[in-house]
């Protein structure tokens, strides 16, 4: 099974930007399908972030950060990045990458039901 690693995490100012990345455990990455990332802010549920189908790279986005994330992958390093910029005080939360084996669709990717398995979360917290 692949094992995820998020780093990247840390504080920013509002209008700041952040790289994360989620790299995939060897050759376990050749069999993902889908990576996506969720956050967590406290007292809140887990959503959606973005999504990434690796052997295409077709994206999806929250429409809270549509415009402001992207997320790509680097296949070489195994690796998934979500770039965010202009980041608000609202996007502080604990984010963290997940996989699966099969591709998501856009009313399913979302659905943190779909993912197994998920990396340990990595902390953002903007400031105002």
């Amino acid at each position: 099974q692949v094992q995820l690693v998020e780093s990247g995490g840390g504080s920013v100012q509002a209008g700041g930007s952040l790289r994360l990345s989620c790299e995939a455990s060897g050759d376990a990455y050749s069999r993902t399908r889908s990576i996506a990332w969720f956050r967590q802010a406290p007292g809140k549920e887990r959503e959606g972030v973005a999504y990434i189908y690796t052997p295409w790279g077709t994206t999806y986005y929250a429409d809270s950060v549509q415009g402001r994330f992207t997320v790509s992958q680097n296949s070489a390093k195994n690796t998934v990045y979500l770039q965010m910029n202009s980041l608000k005080p609202e996007d502080t939360a604990v984010y963290y990458c997940a996989a699966a084996a099969v591709r998501a669709g856009i009313d399913s990717w979302a659905d943190r039901r779909f993912y197994n398995p998920w990396g340990q979360g990595t902390q953002v917290t903007v400031s105002s």
